[in-house]
């Protein structure tokens, strides 16, 4: 399918009869990492706020997106991530470390995540700089980041301005965040990731589901990115769509008071590729109380199996 990522965001949790409120639809495309070689770093998050069964199901999913990289790359599970794609691992605490460069062999990479120990604070500045200086500016090769964090920045200041010139230099940056003890700040994880964040950032409260997010990403990381894409969403009946906005990609349409129908010719074929689109919905009740907003919503596109 080549989508990597997709998401819907309502604006509020909460509002009166007769309110109305804006919805965002977002999804994510990468080309074929077969035919385009990829230089992958995972950032990951080791401050002390991981201890315990979060760091161990990350570590679990690290090693997932390895394994599922190294088979997408040649066919197989033979322990050398092949045809040009390299991955790298930094982790950080209060600073960050280069745990491996950009290899191809499975088990020194395992053997890096394997050996990560948690300590200290949380410096996403010094992890997005390392994760930077790993890149060889003379490659070709695609590049990625993938940052993991569950806590908010302690040390080493803002490390926007490190992400923003990272994807200045072409990285795709995304962003996955574990609601920690800490506490997650969303605002920053929006800012770092590329556009639109909404599809390039996933959070979760469950570290349970760390390991499925990691291998997700992996698998739609190594497909190419999709064509003749159609998505209808439908809402209740309590709701009416009021207004629809431009997609930023492709074309959207009403179909009723209760549905749309967005159509993208293609997306991320060439490179990754982000795409959204915003519409109005206003309450028309009698309902109240709490209402999902979804009847349902589908996605189609060329090379889904029927």
């Amino acid at each position: 399918m080549g989508i990597t990522n997709s998401n819907k965001e309502l604006s509020t949790n909460h509002i009166d009869c007769g309110d109305s409120f804006q919805v965002k639809l977002s999804l994510t495309a990468e080309p074929d990492i077969v035919n385009n070689p990829t230089d992958i770093v995972l950032i990951l998050d080791r401050s002390r706020s991981m201890a315990g069964s979060p760091f161990a199901n990350l570590k679990n999913g690290a090693k997932k997106f390895i394994e599922i990289i190294d088979e997408a790359t040649d066919g197989t599970k033979d322990g050398e991530i092949g045809l040009g794609s390299r991955i790298g691992i930094v982790s950080f605490s209060d600073t960050a470390t280069q745990d491996t460069q950009l290899i191809t062999s499975v088990a020194e990479l395992n053997a890096a995540v394997d050996a990560l120990t948690t300590s200290s604070y949380t410096n996403h500045a010094d992890a997005f700089t390392k994760a930077l200086q790993l890149f060889d500016p003379s490659s070709n090769n695609a590049r990625v980041m993938v940052m993991f964090t569950d806590g908010q920045t302690t040390v080493g200041g803002d490390a926007t301005p490190v992400a923003e010139a990272a994807k200045a230099q072409g990285v795709t940056i995304y962003c996955i965040g574990l609601s920690g003890n800490g506490g997650i700040d969303e605002q920053a994880l929006n800012s770092w990731a590329s556009s639109p964040a909404s599809a390039y950032v996933v959070i979760t409260p469950n570290d349970e589901e760390l390991e499925d997010i990691f291998s997700d990403l992996a698998k739609n990381i190594s497909k190419p990115g999709a064509k003749d894409i159609v998505i209808k969403d439908v809402i209740s009946s309590c709701f009416k769509i009021t207004s629809l906005s431009i997609p930023t990609k492709g074309t959207a349409s009403l179909l009723s008071e209760t549905s749309l129908q967005w159509k993208i010719d293609e997306l991320g074929a060439h490179t990754s590729e982000g795409a959204s689109l915003e519409f109005t919905v206003l309450h028309v009740g009698p309902c109240s109380g709490t209402i999902e907003v979804n009847e349902s919503i589908s996605y189609d596109d060329k090379d889904t199996i029927r």
